[in-house]
């Protein structure tokens, strides 16, 4: 191998390491809490709704969207939660209604 080689190969490491960047949580998997205290667990397609029934739903990795639950206030009525960022998630109920901020909750305190 020659040495202009190995120099052209390690620049070229060089570069694509440049581009890449670390892995972040960016799922919207775990746990949500809301300022006026309700939360919501999602794990996959199951979610434990703020009314605290358990149901699946539409999963993707920064969506996610289920039927209310009868039983429940507003049951029948579909809840789209659109993840923004790893702390930070808007939900809407229906297509006109106001959004719903949600935040990742607090590890728990033992």
């Amino acid at each position: 191998m020659s040495r202009s080689f190995v120099l052209l190969a390690g620049a070229v490491c060089a570069a694509l390491c440049g581009f890449s960047r670390p892995a972040l949580a960016d799922a919207i998997d775990g746990d949500w809490c809301r300022a006026d205290g309700k939360r919501m667990s999602i794990r996959g397609p199951a979610i434990i709704t703020p009314g605290g029934r358990e149901t699946n739903g539409n999963y993707t990795r920064h969506f996610f969207s289920y039927v209310i639950p009868s039983g429940e206030a507003d049951a029948g009525a579909t809840v789209s939660i659109q993840l923004l960022s790893e702390y930070l998630a808007h939900a809407r109920q229906g297509a006109d209604a106001p959004v719903q901020e949600w935040r990742r909750c607090q590890p728990g305190v033992s």
